[in-house]
Parts: C-alpha cells; structure tokens; sequence
C-alpha cells in the first residue's frame, strides 16, 4: 500500500483527495500543520507527495527543494496557477508532474498510478542492471564504473535504465520524454539534452567514452 502525503491548505479540495485516494487503498497523510511539512515528509517517508503551490508560511516551490535536497520521492504539483512559467518553475525544481485546479479525481487517481508504476517498478529486474562496464544500483540510484561509485540525479537514474534496459535499440526523444515526465508538454525539449550531457559527462568522467550515442534525427542509443 503506498503512502501519499498531501500538502493542501484548501480543506475541502484536501479532504476530498484523501477520501478518494483511501478508496483506491492508498495510505493517506494529510499535513494540516505548513510549518512543519518537511519534518512532517520525513517522519512519514511517502511514496508520492501531492504539493499546492500557494501554501502558508513557506510555498509549494520551497517545500519541494527541501525534499529534493534529502529524496527523489515522486512529486506532483496541484495548483490553481496555470501558467506555463508555473509549470516550468516546479518541473525545474523537480517536480515529476503537474495538475491545475479545477480537476477530475480520477485523472489525479491515474497520474498517481502512471507515476508510481514508473517511479518504482525499476526494483522488479534486480538489484542492478550490468552492461558494458557500467553497473547501474538499482537500490541507491547510483552507477558504478571501475570499482569508482558516481551518484545521479533522479532524471540520470531513469535515463540510463532505460537506456541500458533497451541497449541495442535506437530510443526518440519523445520516448525518453515519456520516461520521465507524465505530460511532456510542460516540459522544454532542451531539459533531455541537458539531462543527457550531464549523464554523458558523469560517465566519460569515469572512464568510458562515447557510451550513449547519438543518431542524428533518431534519438539516443546505448550500443
């Protein structure tokens, strides 16, 4: 059963997620008290964190970095601001998805379930993923190339799954948007690049060169 903690100050639209969620058995933790959210998130340790922007004392944007300084946790953002700045602004800070007000339960219900299903079906194929001298941790999110252990980030961690998962075979970047992110529209295609340089960097730093190619007008490849 999955733990989600929702941070909402609307009591009703709180209320309501929690009661929907809890007949879909999720484990529901509702924070009343937005001072205390991070300690709140670690005492609870959730699955999936549901967060509003517009919170009291500190918003949605600074919650979720302090999460992320400790976490990869799944986050999804759920708002009354709909402006793509909004949207752009808690993908950057490492939001997994984002959902505007007003909205239907059930589509909240199968972005939760998409999310978890990506987020941690990962640790179904063992407990590391070998390929050509990279040993990917499923455990810690981490690889390790020549005995030399590199940490990655959320975003590396999937991209090199994937990546490895389906060695051999040309991967779009639609493909690998899709990995990442519910709604790829709310993201800036230039993020995968930057994403992919840093992965690349991090492993040529380790010693192999040239792992993840590029085909030109194709996508992405791991040989």
């Amino acid at each position: 059963m999955a733990k989600i903690m929702i941070v909402e100050d609307e009591a009703v639209i709180r209320q309501l997620i929690g009661e929907e969620l809890t007949k879909w058995r999720f484990d529901v933790y509702q924070i009343t008290d937005f001072s205390q959210v991070f300690e709140e998130f670690e005492q609870i340790a959730p699955q999936l964190v549901l967060l509003d922007i517009n919170l009291p004392v500190y918003d949605g944007y600074y919650w979720c970095q302090k999460i992320r300084e400790v976490s990869k946790v799944p986050i999804i953002f759920i708002s009354s601001r709909n402006t793509n700045m909004d949207q752009i602004m808690a993908m950057n800070m490492g939001a997994d998805d984002y959902i505007t007000k007003p909205f239907q339960v059930d589509i909240l219900v199968a972005k939760i379930n998409a999310l978890l299903r990506r987020s941690y079906n990962y640790a179904e194929s063992g407990e590391a993923l070998e390929h050509n001298g990279i040993t990917l941790n499923i455990d810690n999110s981490s690889m390790t190339i020549q005995q030399e252990v590199v940490d990655l980030s959320k975003n590396e961690y999937r991209l090199l799954f994937i990546l490895m998962k389906q060695h051999g075979k040309i991967l779009s970047r639609d493909k690998l948007l899709r990995a990442l992110w519910d709604d790829e529209r709310f993201v800036d295609d230039n993020t995968l690049t930057v994403n992919i340089n840093r992965l690349r960097r991090k492993i040529e730093q380790a010693g192999i060169e040239d792992y993840i190619q590029t085909k030109v007008g194709q996508g992405y490849i791991v040989p």
